[in-house]
Formats: structure tokens, sequence, C-alpha cells
């Protein structure tokens, strides 16, 4: 048997098994993450860290990419020298089934209500 190569550049995520609705509710509870989720579930495939403009500097941005992956609401990979993401809807689909759609649906209700 052969354990995979790790290399420095591997980012540590939970195992769906791992993942706890606690820690998914507490990483979209920050405007900043939930807009960092809603513009890759937006896109519906990976982005880059570079390609979000956020209101925060650029180590707050880091903080907040490490919380979304740590509580397994997003993969980060490198590819390259981009370190790019994507939500693990997957995951997140099979764990807690409608969760994230309903939570992206009242976060564009909410961005509509309030820019009215």
């Amino acid at each position: 048997m052969t354990t995979p190569v790790v290399s420095s550049r591997d980012l540590p995520h939970p195992g769906r098994e791992e993942i706890r609705l606690e820690a998914v509710l507490h990483a979209l509870s920050d405007p900043m993450r939930l807009r960092i989720v809603r513009e890759l579930a937006a896109a519906g495939d990976e982005l880059s860290c570079s390609r979000f403009d956020l209101p925060v500097t650029k180590s707050t941005t880091t903080h907040h990419f490490r919380v979304l992956r740590e509580s397994g609401v997003i993969r980060q990979v490198y590819r390259g020298t981009a370190k790019m993401n994507g939500v693990r809807r997957e995951d997140l689909d099979g764990l807690f089934p409608g969760l994230l759609d309903a939570l992206l649906e009242a976060a564009a209700r909410q961005a509509v209500r309030l820019d009215a």
C-alpha cells in the first residue's frame, strides 16, 4: 500500500465525515465569508483568491478563506502559483440537504432588500 505524496503546499481540509453543522453556520455567519461563498456559488467553478475584491486587508481576507476551508465550506488547492477555491457543494448537500441553497437564497434576498 502506498502513501499519497503530501506537498508542503497541500492545505488541510476536514474530511466529509468531520464537517460539523456548527462550524459551517459559524463560517457563514460572517458577511465577508458569506460574500465569498455567494461569489463562488454563482461562478459554479473554482476561483482564485485574487478574483475577490473584498473591503478588508489581505491578511483578513486570508483569515476568512482559512475559516471557510477549515469548516469544510470550501476546498482550496494550489494550481501553479494560484490558490483556487471552490464550494464543497456535494459534501454540504450530502450532509445537510438544502442548507446551502436556503442560505444562499436568503442572502440574495437580504442583499436586494438592503440595496433597496
